[in-house]
């Protein structure tokens, strides 16, 4: 198996199918939330809400990370989530990598910014935690 550093653009196309993914997987994530608390007049109910599908995308990102190192957009791209040493990423590591994105991406996306001027086109997240993507041929 070959493994090379991807290009910014595989990676920003991958990341638009993984959106479009995720947005199918939230859909269904919200209509049980919605059946399990139909009162959406409650003060806690957006909180809440917003809570749980934070935890839904890092139940599904961490999972795939962490079986296999392909989500299904990633599979589909030839990418593969590593340590930087090209290694499974563990548990801790695909916790913390998803907690880097979600800041970095709520911080007006600086945490994607970063690949511009990463020499290897990896994100901040992937820095912080010790990991990175590659693409996987072969």
């Amino acid at each position: 198996m070959k493994i090379s550093i991807p290009q910014l653009g595989r990676l920003l196309l991958s990341m638009i199918y993984e959106s479009l993914l995720l947005i199918a997987v939230l859909f269904i994530a919200s209509f049980i939330f919605h059946l399990v608390f139909p009162d959406t007049t409650s003060l806690l109910f957006k909180p809440a809400h917003q809570l749980y599908l934070l935890l839904v995308m890092g139940a599904y990102f961490i999972w795939f990370w962490t079986h296999g190192g392909q989500t299904l957009a990633m599979q589909t791209w030839k990418l593969r989530l590593t340590t930087a040493a090209g290694e499974r990423v563990n548990l801790k590591q695909a916790i913390a990598r998803y907690l880097f994105a979600v800041v970095g991406i709520s911080l007006f996306g600086c945490g994607i910014l970063w690949a511009l001027f990463d020499r290897d086109h990896q994100f901040l997240h992937d820095r912080l935690a010790g990991t990175r993507i590659v693409n996987v041929v072969g």
